[in-house]
């Protein structure tokens, strides 16, 4: 398999287990360290309500940029082109 075909196939497989949930964390995140992620318990007719502290919105925040990089990165890296290496086995001619 060519170096570009596995980079397209990794770059795209990165971006569909990470890059969208990233996304989806970073929304997240970013509702709950504004202070608008709350939660509804029902457990055995019990029922709960409460409000998720805002330090777990920010480390959601965070956590949800670190896998938005990660298909960024191995795109750059197998996408990249090589530099040209100059041959070296040249022999000048004898005279």
């Amino acid at each position: 398999m060519d170096k570009r075909t596995l980079g397209i196939i990794l770059t795209v497989v990165t971006v569909l287990f990470c890059g969208c949930p990233g996304l989806f964390i970073c929304l997240f995140g970013g509702l709950t360290a504004a202070g608008l992620g709350t939660y509804t318990t029902d457990v055995l007719g019990t029922t709960g309500v409460g409000e998720l502290p805002t330090g777990s919105g920010y480390g959601m925040l965070c956590g949800g940029l670190i896998l938005i990089a990660i298909p960024i990165v191995i795109g750059v890296v197998m996408l990249r082109k090589p530099k040209a290496v100059p041959p070296t086995d040249i022999v000048p001619p004898v005279s």
